[in-house]
C-alpha cells in the first residue's frame, strides 16, 4: 500500500541524537579518543580562559571537536560549518550540541582563535591525542621519517611588490573589484627586493628547478614508522636549508639527553643529504637513513648494506600520504590565513585530524 506524503509539522519532538549513529560509526571511536584528549587538556583551557567577568564563552572544547569535522569533512569556511550543524544531527552529537541547542555564531572561531594560538592549543592537542594509552601502543619510538612540503600562502602574486612601493597597481583594472592587468613578463623579482603586501611573511619559492614559484610556507612532520602516524608537526618560512633543521629540531625533541634509546633511525629523501645534517643526526645518536645522492653523498656503505635502510626507505614515502589528506581533505593545500602563526596552528590540527582519521582501524588491526 502506498505511504502517504502528507507533511506536517508536530508540536513536540523527542529525538534522542545517541540513537541516531550507528553502534559502528569511526567518528565513535574517534570522538572518544578526542573527549579523552580534551579531558586532560582541562587545566590549559581553564588558563586560557580565566578571565571571571563577562559572559561564558562557547566552551572550546566544543569549538576544537567543530573545528576537526570541519578538516574530517572538507567544510571550507567557518560559515558553512555553523549551517552544516544547524541540521546535521551526526555534527551535532560530535560536537556535543543537542538537538534543540542552537549553533553559535561562525565569528566565534575568529573571536576565540587569537587565545587558542596563544596557548598552543593545537600542538597540545595532538600530544594529548598520542599520549593516550592504546594510541602510544601503536607508536615506533625508535624508527621515524621526516619530510616537507609546500603550504601555498593566502596571498596572490600580484600582491608580490618591490619595497618602498614602487610596483603601485597600472591602469586597466576595470574599477569593478577586479585586480589590475599586470605583465610579470620578463620582471625580476625576489624575497630579497620584494614582499607581498598582503601577507608580508610569506616568501615566494620554487621546489625544484622548472617548477612554479610561489609564495608559501613550509610544513614539516615527523612521521613514527610502525603504524605511519605524525608525532610532531610544525611551518616555518621557505628556505633551500628549512627541511633540514626542522627535521634536526624535531628528531632532538623525542627524547631528552641520555634517555634516548638506542638505535634510532630518520629516514629522509636526497633533499636531506647534506653532510652538515648527517653529521648533525650523528651527533644526537641518529643513524640517518636518507637517500643518497647520485654523487657526492653523506651517506656510505657502512648505513646502506643494513636491512633496516632499505626498510626506512620504503616506509618513508608514507609520509606523503599524510601529506596529500592534509592538502586536499584537511584544506589546507592553501592556507585559510594571513600569517605564519595561523597557518602553523592550522597546518599542526591538520596533522592531528589526519591522525585521528587513521586510528579507528589502526585500532582494528592491532
Amino acid at each position: 500500500m502506498r505511504g502517504s506524503d502528507r507533511r506536517s509539522g508536530e508540536l513536540f519532538s523527542y529525538i534522542d541524537i545517541e540513537s541516531r549513529i550507528r553502534a559502528d560509526h569511526p567518528l565513535r571511536t574517534i570522538k572518544s579518543i578526542v573527549d579523552d584528549a580534551l579531558s586532560e587538556m582541562s587545566a590549559e583551557f581553564d588558563a586560557l580562559y580565566a578571565a571571571k567577568a563577562g559572559r561564558p564563552s562557547t566552551p572550546p572544547e566544543m569549538l576544537l571537536r567543530a573545528m576537526l569535522l570541519q578538516a574530517f569533512y572538507t567544510i571550507r569556511s567557518e560559515r558553512q560549518l555553523m549551517e552544516r550543524l544547524e541540521f546535521d544531527l551526526l555534527f551535532r552529537w560530535f560536537v556535543g550540541l543537542s538537538a534543540d541547542e542552537q549553533a553559535w555564531d561562525h565569528s566565534t572561531f575568529t573571536k576565540n582563535r587569537d587565545r587558542l594560538l596563544e596557548g598552543e592549543i593545537a600542538a597540545r592537542f595532538l600530544g594529548a591525542v598520542l599520549a593516550q594509552k592504546r594510541v602510544i601502543r601503536l607508536l615506533s619510538t625508535r624508527h621515524f621519517s621526516a619530510d616537507g612540503t609546500l603550504i601555498a600562502a593566502w596571498a596572490s602574486l600580484k600582491s608580490f611588490k618591490e619595497h618602498g612601493g614602487a610596483d603601485d597597481d597600472p591602469p586597466g583594472g576595470g574599477g569593478s573589484g577586479r585586480n589590475a592587468d599586470v605583465d610579470f613578463k620578463g620582471a625580476k623579482r625576489s624575497n630579497a627586493t620584494h614582499r607581498s603586501t598582503t601577507d608580508p611573511e610569506a616568501m615566494l619559492y620554487r621546489k625544484g628547478p622548472g617548477m612554479e614559484a610561489k609564495l608559501c610556507y613550509i610544513g614539516h612532520a615527523l612521521m613514527e614508522n610502525r603504524s605511519g602516524l605524525f608525532v610532531d608537526a610544525r611551518l616555518t618560512l621557505v628556505s633551500g636549508h628549512a627541511e633540514r633543521l626542522a627535521a634536526l629540531e624535531m628528531i632532538e625533541a623525542r627524547a631528552g639527553p641520555g634517555s634516548r634509546p638506542a638505535g634510532v633511525t630518520l629516514g629522509a629523501d636526497k633533499g636531506y643529504d647534506e653532510a652538515e645534517f648527517v653529521a648533525g643526526l650523528r651527533e644526537v645518536g641518529v643513524t640517518p637513513h636518507v637517500t643518497q645522492k647520485a654523487r657526492f653523498s653523506a651517506i656510505d656503505g657502512r648505513t646502506t648494506r643494513h636491512e633496516g635502510y632499505r626498510t626506512s626507505q620504503r616506509i618513508r614515502k608514507r609520509i606523503e600520504e599524510g601529506f596529500g589528506w592534509v592538502k586536499t581533505i584537511g584544506g589546507l593545500r592553501k592556507s585559510r590565513f594571513v600569517g605564519r602563526d595561523k597557518t602553523d596552528w592550522a597546518f599542526t590540527f591538520a596533522v592531528a585530524a589526519y591522525n585521528l582519521v587513521r586510528l579507528p582501524r589502526l585500532f582494528a588491526e592491532a
